[in-house]
């Protein structure tokens, strides 16, 4: 019968039989997680006045990039549903846009952003006791750290997005500044405030986007324990031909030659609505 391995994290694998004690270690636990595909059509661009008069006088748009600046998340429990919490998230997006001021002129770069919210339901498990640590500082070693909050931690995490379109539109009434207060570390990125109160056209942009949201806390878990991980590897400085080291790197055939198309992926769905 074939003796009964577990493989521990350092780089060498255990018998059970070696275990030599069980520890209490405080990690944290997925209570629940879940992932989205979001394709978010029609987004209109938020510009500076030096970009909102180049779209004024432009005759085409094409998105060239888009990057996340930031995720804001709110987190707060559901009315009548014990455990289960409500994760708010909104998504600030850095859009590159490429402005064409005649049909065969050269594009001009305008960066704007857009900015779009949602909402995911999760079980995130209760708790009611305040947490505090004793992490000091020399100037003040009796102080302890704030009191954590008996929330779960909510992650959001998301791929590159994927830029689709953007379009140009004429704009026939004034549009209202967004319902919310956008940050202004996000502000300081664009070097002046976003105003659209005289802009008479607009730019409406599609992005793909893949998220995967999850709720987390601080556990107490019983782990078997071999021994002290020591490591075996000695470290050692590279100090090789630069040469001779590009030499022993394979040639990236893959880079040079797509891909065929990946099979269908299965994917778990938010249990989620727009904020």
């Amino acid at each position: 019968m074939p003796e009964n391995i577990i493989c521990s994290g350092c780089d060498d694998c255990y018998p059970s039989d070696k275990i030599k004690e069980a520890v209490c270690i405080n990690a944290s636990r997925i209570y629940d997680s879940c992932s989205d595909k979001d394709c978010l059509e029609d987004m209109p661009v938020l510009l500076t006045k030096p970009g909102q008069c180049m779209i004024d006088k432009a005759a085409n748009v094409r998105l060239s990039d888009v990057n996340v600046c930031n995720v804001s998340i709110g987190l707060q429990p559901v009315p009548f549903h014990k455990g289960f919490y409500a994760v708010d998230m909104t998504f600030y997006f850095d859009v590159c846009l490429d402005v064409f001021m005649a049909p065969n002129a050269m594009p001009m770069p305008v960066k704007g952003l857009a900015v779009f919210s949602k909402r995911a339901v999760l079980f995130g498990s209760d708790g009611s006791v305040k947490v505090f640590s004793s992490d000091g500082t020399p100037e003040m070693p009796d102080s302890v750290n704030a009191p954590a909050r008996t929330c779960p931690k909510a992650i959001v995490q998301i791929a590159e997005p994927i830029p689709l379109s953007a379009r140009l539109v004429d704009r026939k009434t004034p549009p209202p500044m967004p319902p919310f207060r956008i940050p202004e570390s996000i502000v300081r990125r664009y070097g002046d405030e976003f105003s659209s109160a005289e802009a008479e056209k607009q730019v409406l942009v599609s992005i793909g986007i893949f998220t995967i949201v999850q709720l987390e806390r601080n556990v107490q878990m019983l782990i078997p324990a071999y021994d002290f991980c020591i490591p075996h590897k000695e470290c050692v400085s590279s100090s090789e031909d630069p040469c001779e080291l590009f030499s022993s790197i394979d040639f990236p055939t893959s880079e040079f030659f797509p891909s065929n198309m990946p099979s269908d992926h299965k994917r778990h769905k938010c249990d989620s609505s727009n904020a």
